[in-house]
């Protein structure tokens, strides 16, 4: 599965992930079609996706309506594959009517998992 792939890859091969931090603010009751679309998407990216280690969908404890997704890629090309999915597209084309905000988009490059082994 790919969990168990990620999980073994972190554990077994130091490297530096290309990480995607995205953020969103969900109108009012626009929440259950927002998690439809972000769910579509993280499991299809991590399910067809090689690239695509780990796909996390999270919502704030303090705010209801912030989105955070938390995406791993091998590297900034498994990145750039995925904005070419037709999963991605299906979430583009659905969300914006669905958000108040969308922050930029961050990238970050992993330096330590706790899931390696020292």
């Amino acid at each position: 599965s790919a969990g168990a792939r990620f999980a073994r890859d972190m554990m077994t091969t130091p490297r530096r992930w290309f990480v995607v931090i995205a953020e969103f603010t969900v109108k009012p009751g626009a929440m259950p079609a927002f998690l439809a679309l972000a769910h579509d998407d993280a499991r299809s990216s991590v399910a067809h996706e090689p690239g695509c280690l780990a796909f996390d969908v999270a919502v704030a404890q303090d705010g209801p309506d912030a989105v955070v997704f938390y995406e791993v890629y091998n590297d900034r090309d498994a990145f750039d594959a995925h904005l070419l999915t037709p999963h991605l597209a299906r979430f583009r084309a659905g969300f914006p009517v669905l958000i108040v905000a969308e922050r930029a988009v961050r990238f970050l490059e992993r330096t330590c998992s706790g899931a390696e082994l020292a």
